[in-house]
């Protein structure tokens, strides 16, 4: 009997997507828009339950027929390859056996929070995009993204959930240390980059696939507050620039990206209708696929449709301007906007209602399996969907990568001011805090009382106002400037022994006092403290400049337009700032 025509490599992609989709029943349809999460279990076996499952590996696959999920955590490369193969193992055994796509938030840096990125692990470790942007070496962003891309397939994940190319225009907005900073002629040079690394020249069997976000661009948010949370929801843009936040977009779209992620936004005060992104018609239609030419996949951020439990917690779903529809409403709405996929959701009986009521048409449904299916075909999975975990073990934080990121990690440091302290000499007494003292010890004598050192080195983090809630507290917002107490014993140090601060920088943070009195003021954006001694003591160059201005107060911060870049009234240290030794 011969193989289905959707098996047969030698043909054309487009016919084996159409006799696929023939062959699918509404429920396999159905399966395919919805993009949601999984964990693996320590041993790399497949998850039944945990935190963040409502449904079982083995049920979203065989009974719900979901094919695309993302996985949260960590764990080691080689489990993370077995995991991925009995993932396989299992979608094979499904009626058609659609292979799995797999996806990832950001694994390469610093940044540790569920909803949006997870530190390095076994995956080299290089500075936050913030960091890429301070260096602004575009040829140094295609082969981090292309180090990304080998480590991505090493494991198994073929669409990377990520770049973030919203613009850093509010200051207090927690998600800044994944974009590129504030300028959108560096996003969109950068973002450029990124893709080709990722993808290469066009999407094919050695890719991973780039779902770019947040459009038409996150950043500029009411207050600096998240839209992951309701007090955060409304978008504005009283500067009028909205058209500087899609530059990026624009340029990522020219570049071939495979998948853009609305944003969960509602935009408030614009000729937008006045509902988040992800059921925005006029804007994901309208913008989007007419104006910007866009062809590929659009998946909505996670968890547009139903309320969930996250951590322990009630959240309402993320349905801005729709609160007042049910969960099917809300569903036909976003395939009306021109949604494909819904990220984070698991309820395709929502969709084979839709239809099968008349309120959604099938020949709606399938435009996107078709786009779906099709990115599956291109990228290789139906002929090899498999990965050999003792291979993934060798690639996924090789020297080569790790030496890559480490040397990153020493460039993308800003000396912001040196007052003849830089660079350090000898092996002088340190006293360090926010340091280890084990790694310093390599480069000086380490002290106990700051009395008895020649300098000290202090390595801070921007302030943040603790929130509520054990989802929301990974989401640092709010003030900016060091509460007073802890700003005193700062100055105290500064003031009693020459001093080295360095402030990483997830967003601006505000520090006249501690810029004024230090001996010497560096910012980092995810690095290690070798790498932060290195660039201190002369034997690594810092090469960073400010991706975004510094501003000089809060009061500052709260007058400034969300949608401007660098709009504070007389900032610290300017965007660009950045001195050499």
């Amino acid at each position: 009997m011969p193989k289905p025509t959707y098996r047969d490599p030698n043909r054309p992609v487009d016919e084996r997507v159409e006799d696929l989709l023939s062959r699918m029943t509404l429920e396999e349809k159905a399966g395919q828009l919805f993009h949601s999460m999984l964990t693996m279990r320590p041993d790399g076996g497949l998850a039944e339950e945990g935190p963040f499952l409502r449904y079982g590996t083995t049920e979203l696959v065989t009974g719900r027929h979901l094919t695309h999920f993302n996985l949260l955590g960590q764990g080691g490369a080689r489990e993370m390859a077995e995991w991925a193969n009995r993932l396989q193992e299992l979608a094979a055994g499904t009626r058609l056996g659609i292979p799995v796509t797999l996806s990832t938030d950001p694994r390469h840096a610093f940044t540790d929070n569920p909803g949006a990125s997870f530190d390095a692990g076994d995956f080299s470790a290089w500075p936050e995009p913030l960091g890429l942007a301070a260096i602004g070496d575009a040829g140094l962003v295609e082969r981090f993204a292309d180090t990304v891309r080998r480590e991505y397939l090493a494991v198994g994940f073929r669409v990377a959930l990520h770049p973030q190319i919203d613009l850093a225009t509010e200051p207090r907005w927690s998600r800044q240390s994944g974009t590129f900073g504030s300028s959108a002629e560096v996003a969109s040079e950068l973002v450029r980059a990124y893709v080709r690394g990722l993808q290469g020249e066009r999407l094919g069997t050695d890719s991973v696939a780039a779902m770019v976000k947040h459009f038409p661009g996150g950043g500029p948010q009411k207050d600096g507050e998240d839209p992951h949370f309701p007090h955060g929801k409304e978008q504005v843009y009283p500067g009028g620039m909205r058209e500087y936040h899609l530059r990026p977009f624009a340029a990522a779209i020219e570049a071939g990206c495979s998948q853009v992620m609305p944003y969960y936004g509602q935009p408030v005060g614009t000729d937008w209708e006045e509902v988040g992104f992800g059921f925005n018609r006029g804007v994901l239609t309208g913008l989007l696929r007419e104006r910007l030419g866009f062809t590929g996949i659009v998946c909505t951020d996670w968890g547009l449709l139903t309320d969930a439990d996250i951590m322990g917690e009630p959240h309402a779903a993320r349905a801005w301007g729709v609160e007042h529809l049910t969960v099917a409403e809300r569903a036909a709405k976003a395939l009306h906007a021109g949604a494909d996929q819904f990220g984070g959701e698991q309820c395709p009986e929502v969709i084979v209602e839709l239809v099968r009521s008349g309120r959604v048409p099938e020949e709606r449904i399938d435009d996107s399996v078709r786009r779906l299916l099709r990115e599956k075909f291109v990228l290789g999975l139906f002929e090899n969907p498999y990965v050999d975990p003792a291979a993934a073990e060798e690639t996924v934080g090789a020297s080569e990568f790790r030496t890559l990121g480490e040397a990153a990690q020493r460039r993308a440091v800003i000396l912001l001011t040196n007052r003849a302290l830089l660079p350090l000499r000898g092996r002088p007494n340190l006293y360090v805090q926010g340091v280890s003292a084990q790694a310093a010890a390599a480069y000086g004598n380490v002290v106990g009382d700051p009395a008895e050192a020649d300098v000290a080195l202090l390595r801070l983090r921007t302030p943040y106002e603790q929130r509520p809630g054990a989802f929301e507290s990974f989401f640092h917002s709010g003030s900016l400037a060091f509460p007073e107490n802890e700003l005193k014993e700062i100055l105290r140090l500064v003031d009693t022994v020459p001093t080295l601060v360095c402030v990483n920088l997830e967003r601006p943070a505000v520090l006249p006092e501690i810029a004024a009195r230090a001996a010497a003021l560096m910012a980092d954006f995810g690095a290690s403290d070798t790498a932060v001694l290195d660039v201190a003591f002369g034997r690594a160059r810092a090469e960073g400049r400010l991706p975004f201005e510094l501003p000089r107060s809060m009061a500052a911060v709260a007058a400034a337009r969300p949608d401007v870049p660098d709009d504070t009234e007389d900032p610290v240290f300017r965007c660009g700032h950045g001195l050499t030794l």
